[in-house]
């Protein structure tokens, strides 16, 4: 009987200790990497904009988008004013993008928004590769150039570094600026050196007009970056990062607000998870790919909240395993490593975040904030539609 219980608590143990040691092989191999030799500054881009109801918003993006280091004639700024109801299209054209106006009662959300400014672009024909920017972002003066660097160098997706424009006002901000270093910094400089794909991940990537032909967009879940990344990744596309360029986007202090926008970035993994991961296994199996074996890992991690409980529950059942079976032992040895591999992996994010001290001291907030986000998760599914973060005011 007790050798029956102990296969049963390493059964349980090994899905926790495997999501451990591949988040700890991650940090281990988070350091920056070179960028690439500078590009010829020939490339042409289409950068697209989609925005709904961003009228507070949508000037301070576009007006970033004009500070960009490169030549003013080589870019344009489109912005596609998806089913608006305020002042958005007026306000885009004022601060010098072109606008497109889409209207469709039916097929709401950013995925439809990107495929009908995909669209516009290519049959003007004119761009050599699309930039997407959400409409609450600040974006720095190398984004275009890192693109090009990249292209010319065989690249054909590529994402930059996504990070919170506003990180210093709360406590909510910090620890989401330290989420995102662990998801959009430190995850993706481990698999740029590994060769793997970073992924896409909503705001500030770029993929050419040659792959959006070969790939089209059929991306309309409440993830749809996450979808096309895994789109490319089945046919053998990898996301390269570019991280030496960045855009920022504004995160919301509200509980209120923050608990809606958690809720669809929740509901739209999990129903990625439903349908992806199988096609990824298969592909990796058949074609020994590990960017697809990759991109299923990826999925498979469970979120930072549910691993953490995970490895909390599995501390608790080791100690009490190896008080009461002797063959136990090496079971409190295994759940160190999982805390020991959880805790370097939030500490090297909190490196890369640069919030300082106080987000270090913000961390004793975690259990309650990681508690919130399990609630979350156990809490009805939104449907898929493009629901606009409401915007604070300033």
């Amino acid at each position: 009987m007790s050798g029956l219980v102990l296969g049963i608590l390493v059964l349980l143990a090994l899905p926790v200790t495997v999501a451990c040691v591949y988040l700890l092989t991650l940090t281990l191999l988070s350091a920056a990497a070179s960028a690439p030799k500078p590009s010829v500054r020939r490339l042409r881009f289409d950068v697209v904009v989609p925005a709904h109801d961003e009228a507070a918003v949508i000037e301070r993006t576009v007006a970033s988008l004009f500070t960009v280091d490169w030549p003013r004639d080589a870019f344009r700024v489109l912005v596609v004013a998806d089913n608006c109801t305020d002042a958005t299209a007026f306000l885009a054209r004022a601060a010098g993008a072109e606008v497109i106006e889409r209207r469709n009662p039916t097929r709401r959300g950013k995925g439809y928004a990107l495929e009908y400014g995909f669209e516009a672009s290519d049959r003007r024909g004119w761009a050599d590769a699309i930039v997407v920017v959400d409409a609450d972002t600040v974006v720095s003066g190398n984004l275009l150039e890192a693109f090009a660097a990249r292209i010319e160098r065989g690249a054909q997706a590529m994402q930059a570094h996504y990070g919170v424009l506003n990180p210093q006002d709360s406590w909510r901000t910090r620890l989401l600026a330290i989420a995102f270093a662990a998801f959009h910094v430190l995850r993706s400089r481990a698999r740029e050196r590994l060769g793997l794909s970073c992924g896409i991940r909503g705001n500030g990537w770029c993929v050419t007009r040659r792959l959006l032909r070969t790939v089209p967009y059929r991306a309309f879940s409440l993830t749809e970056d996450l979808e096309y990344g895994i789109d490319l990744g089945l046919v053998g596309y990898r996301v390269h990062y570019a991280g030496e360029a960045r855009v920022d986007s504004e995160m919301v202090t509200s509980e209120r607000i923050a608990r809606s926008q958690r809720r669809r970035w929740e509901d739209g993994r999990f129903a990625l998870l439903r349908s992806r991961v199988a096609p990824l296994l298969q592909t990796a199996v058949r074609a020994r790919d590990v960017v697809c074996l990759d991109l299923a890992m990826d999925l498979l991690v469970p979120p930072l909240a549910q691993l953490a409980a995970a490895v909390a529950a599995l501390v608790v059942a080791a100690a009490a395993a190896a008080l009461m079976l002797p063959s136990a032992r090496p079971l409190p040895s295994l759940a160190a490593l999982c805390v020991a591999s959880l805790v370097l992996y939030v500490l090297r994010a909190w490196q890369l975040s640069g919030v300082g001290r106080r987000g270090l001291a913000d961390l004793a907030r975690a259990p309650g904030f990681l508690l919130w986000k399990l609630v979350l998760s156990r809490q009805q599914r939104d449907p898929d539609a493009w629901v606009r973060t409401e915007r604070e005011s300033r």
